[in-house]
């Protein structure tokens, strides 16, 4: 398998597409909820099932062959951020292997709100899937979102991405340490994009606790996605935005953007000039983990089956060299229960580092 196969993805689907699987879904989720309908295992709606007093019971999915059909997987931020990149790349895999194609749907929204609410409310029969990362938990920890991971059942943990506070060419932070320095010299606030309640807001505020800065000297610019960010620091619009190689590689190597250092133990490998946070003395280890996530009372054989398949994809080398060397992400394979315990220790965490930094409910 070439590299160039490895990192093969769908093609997105359009504005008009998006939408109207968007509100069929909703109409159907709707009557769902009225009792009206009840869902098959194909994701269409099996009209009358409500007024028989009859449901698609968990015993009745596992009667059916699974994959039947295509499977969903939404990705809750616009085409082309971090998370767009790195789960089409291994989604394109994994299909493969699931011998399912496997659809990659954007619905940005609402700090990842809209896409994940979306899955959490769809039918748990295995045929809609949630890609995202700690952003759930973060969501519901600010008080954003009323519900954390456990409104979920996980599937599996696919990899973390190192992060990287950035900014454009030209500026006068040539490193993380020059933000401190630059905040307080400057007569008007600096402008940092974020997802509001996201990762990268998490990550500035923990950025600025190590150095001592606050939050109220600083303008935060919301965006509904990291791609948003980059056009707008490329513009002149923002002075800095925390990216990481899937969302700005091109641009570094080109010299538009300019890393200011890497959140992660050691250089990275397609980075090599780059200095770690540690090197700067700025205490900051920081990754975004990606992984999957199906509706709650998905029948555990039916992740199992899409788990497996997405273990078999981050398994080839080509893909996962293309992910190491040009997406600064590692695989960090966890399925089923096993990242379901992973994801309680890291809300426990977050939930710690949250109340120390003041983002929280």
């Amino acid at each position: 398998m070439s590299q160039q196969r490895a990192l093969s993805v769908h093609q997105p689907l359009s504005v008009c597409q998006h939408w109207v699987g968007y509100f069929y879904w909703r109409w159907l989720t709707l009557l769902q909820g009225f009792g009206v309908i009840g869902f098959g295992v194909t994701g269409f709606a099996v009209m009358g099932a409500g007024v028989m007093g009859l449901s698609v019971s968990a015993s009745l999915l596992a009667d059916e062959p699974y994959p039947s059909a295509g499977v969903t997987l939404v990705v809750p931020y616009g085409e082309g951020g971090a998370t767009d990149v790195l789960l089409r790349a291994v989604a394109a895999q994994a299909q493969e292997y699931l011998e399912a194609p496997i659809t990659t749907v954007n619905m940005p929204g609402g700090g990842a709100i809209l896409g994940s609410q979306f899955v959490k409310e769809s039918a748990p029969d295995g045929y809609t899937l949630l890609g995202s990362h700690q952003t759930i938990d973060l969501s519901y920890l600010s008080g954003v979102a009323a519900y954390s991971h456990q409104a979920f059942a996980p599937v599996a943990l696919l990899t973390r991405t190192v992060n990287i506070p950035a900014t454009r060419a030209g500026h006068a932070a040539t490193g993380a340490g020059d933000i401190k320095r630059l905040i307080h010299q400057q007569s008007e606030p600096l402008l940092f994009g974020v997802i509001p309640h996201s990762t990268d807001h998490f990550f500035w505020l923990h950025f600025f606790a190590e150095e001592g800065i606050s939050a109220a000297d600083v303008q935060f610019v919301h965006y509904p996605g990291t791609s948003a960010q980059v056009e707008a620091l490329l513009g002149g619009e923002l002075d800095f935005a925390m990216l990481n190689l899937p969302s700005a590689r091109a641009l570094f190597n080109a010299g538009a953007l300019l890393p200011l250092g890497v959140a992660s133990e050691d250089r990275l490998a397609d980075l090599p000039h780059v200095p770690t946070l540690h090197e700067q003395g700025i205490a900051l280890v920081n990754t975004t983990d990606r992984g999957l996530f199906a509706p709650l009372n998905t029948p555990k054989e039916r992740l199992g089956v899409v788990a497996k398949a997405f273990e078999q994809a981050l398994a080839a080398p080509e893909l996962v060299h293309a992910l190491e060397q040009t997406y600064g992400s590692f695989v960090d394979f966890k399925a089923l229960d096993a990242y379901g315990h992973y994801l309680e220790e890291q809300y426990q965490q977050l939930q710690a580092l949250a109340g120390a930094i003041q983002f929280q409910r």
